[in-house]
């Protein structure tokens, strides 16, 4: 103890040791000293030292410390020492400590290279682990913090140390049922280093209930009113669900999603929300984002959404959407996540809140959304955040885009003006003084029109009022001649980004649509300003306006029709060559792939731009240039034979996919018609087994008659062999008799049951020859009507399954028929021993009635 003393600062005569050497002295006594005491109180000494001089302890003492928690386990004060003092020289939080309190560094990653050392020997872990297993408060949390700073420091190679470990990764799972809070807590953050980018120990975590216990965990501590251990608890459940299919679909399959519904519940007074209550619903729509995003395969993602919709969380998250006093960045999250996207029930219930809005009776949420979108005043964030939302309501739903479109035309416009609809805000934003406004305008009637010809000629219909006594225009001309004016019009922002935004809209209208490049080219104006805007040499911002244009006049080359003679195909590649050149035209084609803010919005659907300025392309809109680029620049370049063969090669595909949609419908009704088939046959088929029943019911009635004649003739032998009393025999006989004419009746009435038993039969047997002959008369019928394209998609296996049923039936009504056959055969024996009977009984009264009388 005196050693201890001056070791630890006490009074001393000599002169003071260094450091260095106080730690030498220390590990020699460490591993000399025979009393347990005096190892205990040196491992104090250097845990008490191993911040200050961690460099020192970590090369002279780890050694030791290892092989103290080797052989001292029994003294639980000992371990936790070494554990503590292990961590100190591990741990670079320290480090990080006094880096924030500009005291300086020390040597570099000194964490890193004290962990490889320690893992050098897979042996150290896995004792680790052990110890971590002890419920000893000192053992367990210095452990649960020393594995977590190894994970920190040298993940990977730990995290495969642990998987190999024989049940490595259950031990450490029992953390989170630790009823002493911190250390379940730190065993959260353990499980967060521990599951990073290695989906084996993720699908061993979730497997291992972690799901249940985080979830509960989360609930206890009030969900998103809770602090910093929600936090931590949200971040594990990404690690463990985000591409990970096996984990999201055990997830799910869980009912788990169901459980998160209470996380977004939110009052009437959402003012003042804590920073730690925002940090967690940022991580709770992340998780929902994580759940259904579009990365993940598709059935996983349409599950998920559906299981989301059906708990009633979409509806809680649009109650966040029209909340009043909700921060801002949270209506980001929650507009921006994919909960909607490519959903059909999802968009169907966004359909009823359109129409019954949460928080604003007289107007649809897609309203308040659009009103948030197109008002400049709002954060750029949020109203990027709002056309990724309503563009995934959009994505994939004709449904959804028919009512937006529905709202511009004519007959379903609110004459009176009380309210203000979708498609009046669409256009309000498309022909604002803002130039931002424009854009997300543009792009969203876009997204209302995408791959839906439909809804492109119908919008042809749209009429507009420019001004008080002039005539009304089309959409379609008022977008051309807002893109003609340019610089004419006073904008707030970029004038290039309203021309890209009503250039994407146009080219996205008229692609695919015959009928809109016709009433595009109708305007004499709109090719001669294409061909000047293409020919002129601009700056490097107008190229890309440029290359759009070239586009927009591709399109009305490759999906013209040839209707107006003087915009033939022809006329406008000569118009081509004339004014721009060719060569020249695919080089101003090229700009928009080349340009950076394209490949950036070719990336992911979400619009992820860092400024106003940078906001130009959507992805949509980039799929249909990579789709258009190619074909465009063939198409320039065609004669106008090869225009005719291929507008020849078109009508022959289009005949052709007439023919199969034709064929499509026939095969189909047939399918119908199958289907109504087999359930005749099923209803045939419980008929028969009914009159099955029904014949081995009468089978078993006909030998209780034949017992009860077996029985009566017996009677009848006993009766001539005693005839001692003429009043007893004539009573008998009477009894005889009556038996005799009930079992006659009987019979009689079987054989009518049996008649009318023989005639359901030949019902059945005709319908069931009406069934073969309708289902000979489908197979040749279908044979000669499709061709061999079609009958690849019909399979011989209904044809048959269909044969099998007749077949079966068949059998089941020559079985019928032996019943019956044998039921016949027992009535005939009936009726000949019957005969015989009354032969017998009237032979037996002759003779009696002979001996009476003498």
């Amino acid at each position: 103890m005196n050693f201890l003393r001056g070791v630890m600062g006490g009074p001393s005569a000599g002169p003071q040791p260094s450091g260095a050497e106080t730690i030498q002295k220390l590990c020699d006594r460490v591993a000399s000293s025979t009393l347990l005491d005096d190892r205990r109180d040196a491992v104090r000494a250097l845990k008490s030292l191993s911040k200050k001089y961690r460099l020192e302890v970590g090369i002279q003492a780890m050694e030791h410390l290892i092989h103290v928690l080797q052989t001292d386990r029994s003294d639980s004060e000992i371990i936790g020492y070494a554990l503590d003092t292990l961590y100190n020289v591990i741990s670079n939080d320290l480090e990080e400590e006094e880096q924030e309190e500009n005291l300086p560094k020390q040597v570099d990653d000194l964490g890193s290279q004290f962990t490889e050392i320690f893992i050098k020997q897979q042996e150290n872990v896995t004792l680790l682990l052990t110890l971590v297993e002890e419920f000893d408060f000192h053992v367990r949390w210095p452990g649960v913090k020393l594995l977590t700073s190894l994970l920190k420091q040298q993940g990977p190679q730990v995290q495969q140390i642990i998987l190999v470990s024989p049940m490595g990764v259950s031990r450490l799972m029992d953390l989170l049922a630790d009823s002493r809070e911190v250390i379940r807590n730190d065993g959260v953050l353990l499980l967060q280093q521990l599951t990073k980018s290695n989906a084996a120990i993720q699908k061993i975590v979730a497997f291992e209930n972690a799901f249940e216990r985080l979830l509960d965990i989360i609930t206890e501590e009030g969900n998103s009113d809770g602090g910093i251990v929600v936090e931590d608890c949200l971040l594990l459940l990404q690690n463990l669900l985000k591409n990970n299919n096996s984990n999201q679909n055990f997830f799910k399959e869980g009912s788990y999603i169901q459980r998160m519904k209470p996380w977004f519940e939110v009052g009437d007074d959402n003012c003042g929300w804590s920073a730690q209550k925002v940090t967690n619903l940022h991580l709770m729509l992340q998780l929902v984002r994580v759940l259904v995003s579009p990365t993940n395969p598709p059935g996983a993602t349409s599950s998920c959404q559906k299981a989301m919709f059906q708990c009633g969380l979409l509806q809680q998250l649009c109650t966040i959407l029209m909340a009043t006093g909700v921060p801002a960045d949270i209506l980001t999250e929650v507009r921006g996540s994919k909960v909607f996207r490519g959903s059909q029930c999802l968009q169907f219930c966004n359909f009823v809140l359109m129409f019954f809005s949460l928080s604003f009776p007289n107007r649809p949420a897609i309203v308040v959304l659009l009103m948030s979108m197109v008002n400049e005043r709002q954060p750029f964030v949020l109203r990027c955040a709002v056309l990724y939302c309503f563009q995934c309501f959009l994505y994939k739903n004709q449904k959804g885009q028919g009512e937006i479109v529905s709202t511009l035309l004519p007959s379903t416009i609110d004459a009176t003006g009380n309210s203000v609809s979708a498609g009046q805000l669409l256009c309000g934003g498309l022909f604002s003084t803002d130039s931002l406004s424009n854009w997300y305008a543009a792009v969203a009637l876009a997204h209302a029109l995408q791959e839906n010809a439909t809804l492109k000629e119908q919008l042809l219909r749209v009429q507009l009022a420019t001004s008080i006594g002039n005539p009304p225009v089309s959409l379609l001309q008022q977008c051309t001649n807002i893109l003609s004016q340019g610089d004419k019009i006073d904008r707030r922002g970029s004038k290039v980004q309203t021309r890209v935004g009503l250039l994407m809209l146009l080219c996205t209208w008229l692609s695919n649509c015959s009928i809109a490049v016709t009433h595009f080219l109708h305007n004499p104006a709109n090719i001669p300003f294409l061909t000047g805007q293409i020919a002129e040499n601009l700056g490097e911002e107008e190229q890309l306006v440029q290359g759009l244009c070239a586009l927009l006049l591709g399109i009305s080359i490759y999906y013209n029709d040839n209707s107006l003679e003087n915009y033939r195909k022809e006329k406008l590649k000569q118009l081509i060559e004339k004014r721009i050149g060719r060569e020249n035209f695919i080089e101003k084609l090229g700009f928009i792939s080349k340009h950076e803010l394209h490949s950036r919005a070719a990336q992911k659907p979400q619009p992820s731009f860092s400024s106003p300025d940078h906001v130009m392309f959507d992805h949509e809109f980039t799929k249909l240039v990579k789709e258009l680029e190619g074909v465009i620049s063939k198409a320039i370049y065609k004669s106008s034979e090869e225009d005719k063969k291929e507008e020849e090669v078109k009508k022959t595909l289009e005949q052709h996919d007439n023919i199969v949609t034709h064929y499509k419908k026939v095969i189909r009704e047939q399918d119908q018609e199958l289907e109504e088939l087999k359930q005749q046959v099923n209803t045939l088929r419980s008929q028969n087994e009914q009159l099955q029943a029904t014949v081995t019911q009468q089978v078993s009635q006909i030998q209780q008659h034949k017992d009860q004649y077996n029985l009566l003739k017996v009677q009848l032998g006993k009766d001539a062999q005693h005839h001692n009393s003429h009043g007893e025999t004539f009573q008998v006989n009477g009894i005889q008799l009556e038996e005799v004419s009930k079992l006659k009746e009987e019979l009689e009435e079987w054989k009518n049951k049996h008649e009318l038993l023989q005639g359901q039969l030949r019902e059945k047997d005709s319908v069931i020859e009406k069934l073969v002959r309708a289902n000979s008369l489908w197979n040749l019928d279908r044979i000669q009507l499709q061709s061999t394209e079609i009958s690849k998609l019909q399979t011989e296996n209904q044809k048959l399954q269909l044969m099998s049923e007749v077949k079966a039936l068949s059998e089941e009504k020559a079985s019928l028929k032996q019943y019956l056959d044998s039921s016949n055969s027992t009535v005939a024996i009936l009726q000949d021993q019957k005969s015989k009977l009354q032969m017998i009984f009237w032979c037996f009264w002759l003779t009696r009635i002979r001996n009476y009388l003498h």
